[in-house]
């Protein structure tokens, strides 16, 4: 017979009062770190001290003028990363997918790997074996964009294959089958068919790929060079000699354009389902 496993009301309303606290408490660890940062960079002191005397928005205004060659470095590696994972990713991604040959296994663990690798542990790999180039061909590697670009692929590769994968898992090849046997050639079958499906896993792939380049920050240490220098690491030697607002302003700008690219992404794509 049937048995009955509803909780009884006390404990019911306990569990969700105890539910609605724990959903309280992360909000609170999430948002008030970011609340604190917003309120830190509205501060019209040239040193952080509480209470200030006043408030400006003034720290906005000095971002480009400090910070806009590493920006710019940035979104340019970051850009460079997101198109070549993107290119390979992709075709990997299919193949992984919707094949099955020998060594795929491997193949799909060498392209996952570099996720459970440390940043500090690829950096300084990379470093050393540009370094071992250099001192046998005599090309400047160590410090250019090239290799910046290169190591950053590296770890967005993985976000693109694994997103695509998604995408894919929850495909029903059958269409891609209907349209072989009507005719399509595999290259059409893939471009109107297979692609579409992918959508979303393409766009959040590229998406995240992007942020993590972006913000990467431990592996890019063992990367730069003077003239080749990241917004993190930019921020990063600026907080070695000042203590002013004006990085709680960069981090305010940071968090407000990817929020806003999450939040218009998800109006396109469903990136928790696709992500899941």
């Amino acid at each position: 017979m049937p048995t009955d496993t509803a909780l009884p009301e006390p404990f019911a309303r306990l569990q969700r009062g105890l539910v609605a606290t724990l959903v309280i408490i992360g909000a609170a660890i999430i948002g008030v770190p970011l609340l604190l940062t917003l309120y830190l960079s509205v501060f019209d002191e040239s040193i952080i001290v509480f209470p200030p005397h006043g408030y400006t928005l003034h720290w906005y205004g000095r971002i480009l003028p400090e910070f806009g060659g590493a920006l710019r470095t940035s979104l340019e590696t970051a850009l460079a990363a997101v198109a070549i994972s993107l290119l390979a990713g992709v075709p990997a991604g299919i193949g992984l997918a919707r094949h099955r040959f020998r060594g795929r296994g491997t193949a799909a663990m060498l392209l996952l790997a570099p996720l459970t690798v440390p940043g500090i542990a690829i950096g300084l790999g990379i470093y050393v074996f540009a370094v071992m180039i250099e001192e046998r061909t005599g090309t400047a590697l160590s410090g250019s964009v090239g290799l910046m670009v290169a190591a950053h692929v590296l770890i967005t590769l993985p976000w693109v294959v694994r997103l695509c994968l998604a995408a894919l898992a929850n495909h029903d090849p059958a269409a891609e089958e209907a349209a072989a046997s009507l005719g399509a050639p595999p290259w059409r079958v893939i471009w109107r068919v297979t692609l579409p499906a992918m959508r979303g896993g393409i766009i959040a792939g590229a998406l995240f790929a992007f942020i993590v380049s972006f913000e990467n920050l431990e592996m890019t240490l063992f990367l730069t060079a003077p003239g080749v220098t990241t917004l993190p690491i930019s921020v990063l030697q600026y907080l070695q000699y000042h203590i002013d607002p004006l990085v709680a302003a960069v981090a305010v700008v940071q968090v407000a354009l990817v929020g806003g690219a999450l939040l218009l992404l998800d109006r396109l794509v469903p990136v928790a389902r696709v992500a899941a």
